[in-house]
């Protein structure tokens, strides 16, 4: 270099996702034996007919509609579907006071209480018998505030397909634990929404695409049709 100058070298992310990754195909990184599907907060209190966010039920009805081909076939490739809800008690006991997103659930004329219709899986995803439902009482996402990672472990799960909602909160936190946790993680980015639309689409380009493999609700269910193998 001339003189005592050092060139710099500043990356866009339009550059840090063209970087060369040794990566596995789609198709062996879902693999069924070591992946799972989550779904983030699809439940009739938050995007089905009783939610207190119209606008995001309805932002979230063909999240609801391409998760409806999605789980069918990864029960029948044998990928875990786990359905991560939210919930909190009639005296708040356990659930957060620290952040106004958590003042506005305690406002609203929805009660997700536990065990009530408002807290369960919106019918058209189930669950299904073999289907696991876990409720968090607190936290940002499932993997802080339910023993989602544990479960994940002991069923050897190494790659985690994240759908749901929000974009805005939720699936973003659930995306960065589970790479903090040293998960390969899918994103099918018609399997996830949040508010505004034109919000989401910039967070799943210009974050989530740097940590996760974004993908298609489609290419998902061709990808489990090639039957690859277990990529250990």
């Amino acid at each position: 270099m001339p003189g005592s100058a050092r060139a710099s070298v500043v990356l866009t992310v339009r550059q840090i996702r063209s970087l060369a990754v040794p990566a596995p195909s789609l198709a062996s990184l879902v693999a069924p034996a070591t992946t799972a599907i989550v779904t983030s907060e699809v439940q009739n209190g938050v995007v089905g007919p009783q939610s207190a966010l119209p606008a995001l039920a309805e932002a979230a009805a063909p999240v609801i509609a391409r998760l409806g081909a999605l789980l069918p076939a990864a029960r029948a490739a044998g990928v875990r579907v786990i359905h991560a809800t939210a919930s909190r008690r009639a005296d708040a006991a356990g659930s957060n006071e620290n952040a106004r997103l958590f003042l506005a659930v305690r406002k609203s004329p929805v009660a997700l209480l536990p065990g009530s219709e408002a807290s369960e899986v919106v019918p058209e995803l189930g669950p299904e018998p073999e289907d696991l439902v876990l409720n968090r009482l607190h936290g940002l996402n499932p993997m802080a505030g339910t023993d989602l990672d544990p479960i994940l472990r002991n069923l050897g799960v190494r790659t985690l397909i994240v759908t749901g909602v929000s974009v805005n909160v939720a699936v973003t936190n659930l995306v960065m634990d589970a790479v903090n946790k040293g998960y390969q993680v899918v994103l099918p980015r018609d399997g996830v929404c949040g508010l505004p639309a034109a919000y989401a689409d910039a967070v799943i380009d210009n974050t989530l695409s740097l940590l996760a493999t974004v993908t298609t609700v489609d290419d998902l269910v061709a990808a489990w049709a090639t039957t690859p193998e277990d990529p250990s």
